[in-house]
């Protein structure tokens, strides 16, 4: 199997196909076009800027492109980049396809999807478990597929998913700890909570947001979402509410993207769980990326810093 883009040390050659996820025309201080593409394999991204670049290229590097570049790799404020030395597009006979080079969540999807049933099988309280239910089949092959974010935190293949059954597992172990949580609405909170995001995004590939992720974000078409269910299914109650809340407050402050703080215990709860599991997926994947004894690039969504790996770590 080929190395992976971000197994690359400084300094050495790169001559391999990569995905293009994403390509921003820039104009640089010479007055000349120029394009920031951001190339991805299974390992993950790395950034490279096309200088001079042309109305051809621009059309012939567009997003899900597949392109064949020679180059080396440099460190250029805190992070590694490829400078490109000679890139085309793939050649038609090269036997190399998109799946190829998306990164995906390490569990299996039917695995996953098994476990989330489960967990939605042991809710005890009718309401919640058919809202949930009717809810996740609704949108179930976009909720297997997607990514949970466009950057920062599981932002690959099914990683919605696996954010999903990551919080599930947190929360059996501290309602295990704290015995007076109601299960049935914490898994239902972690299930639902990020749900809106197969609307919001634009799906696995070169992942972008939609106009209605734009203009409304995944919480407030979570919120409707619910309501939607609630009446399709002729559920009243105190539960739709509560179902609402735990979405609409699980970014925990206002400042955060949260319209409501966490009003209900299993919503404070969720906050912990969702920070909690999308900060060590940000950790686990800056730190595979470097050797004992060295430091990880910085990480914006965790106050810009960086992490250093222990010489004892394997």
């Amino acid at each position: 199997m080929a190395k992976g883009i971000l197994y690359y040390d400084v300094g050495e050659q790169v001559d391999v196909h990569l995905l293009i996820k994403s390509a921003t025309k820039g104009i640089a201080s010479n007055g000349k076009a120029f394009l920031t593409l951001i190339l991805q394999d299974t390992s993950g991204e790395i950034e490279a800027k096309l200088w001079d670049a042309t109305a051809e290229d621009e059309a012939a590097y567009a997003p899900q492109s597949i392109v064949k570049i020679y180059g080396d790799i440099h460190h250029y404020r805190g992070r590694n980049q490829l400078k490109i030395r000679n890139i085309r597009p793939k050649h038609e006979e090269e036997t190399v396809n998109i799946s190829d080079f998306l990164e995906t969540a390490p569990v299996p999807k039917d695995v996953m999807n098994d476990k989330i049933t489960q967990y939605i099988f042991e809710m005890k309280n009718p309401k919640i478990q058919r809202i949930t239910r009717y809810l996740l089949k609704k949108h179930g092959t976009a909720f297997m597929e997607y990514p949970a974010a466009t950057k920062n935190h599981h932002e690959f293949v099914s990683g919605l998913a696996y954010h999903v059954v990551s919080m599930l597992d947190l929360a059996k172990s501290i309602a295990s700890l704290y015995p007076s949580l109601d299960t049935d609405l914490l898994y239902s909170g972690v299930i639902l909570h990020d749900l809106g995001k197969v609307i919001e995004l634009s799906g696995p590939i070169s992942t972008t947001y939609t106009v209605e992720g734009n203009l409304l974000g995944h919480i407030s078409i979570m919120v409707n979402e619910i309501a939607k269910a609630a009446e399709h299914l002729q559920i009243e109650g105190e539960e739709v509410i509560v179902l609402q809340h735990l979405v609409l407050s699980h970014h925990g402050k206002a400042e955060w993207g949260s319209p409501k703080p966490p009003m209900i215990k299993e919503a404070e709860i969720l906050h912990y769980i969702d920070n909690l599991d999308a900060k060590m997926n940000m950790l686990d994947r800056a730190l595979e990326r470097v050797k004992p004894g060295e430091y990880t690039e910085r990480v914006f969504a965790l106050d810009n810093r960086s992490f250093y790996k222990p010489t004892f770590h394997k």
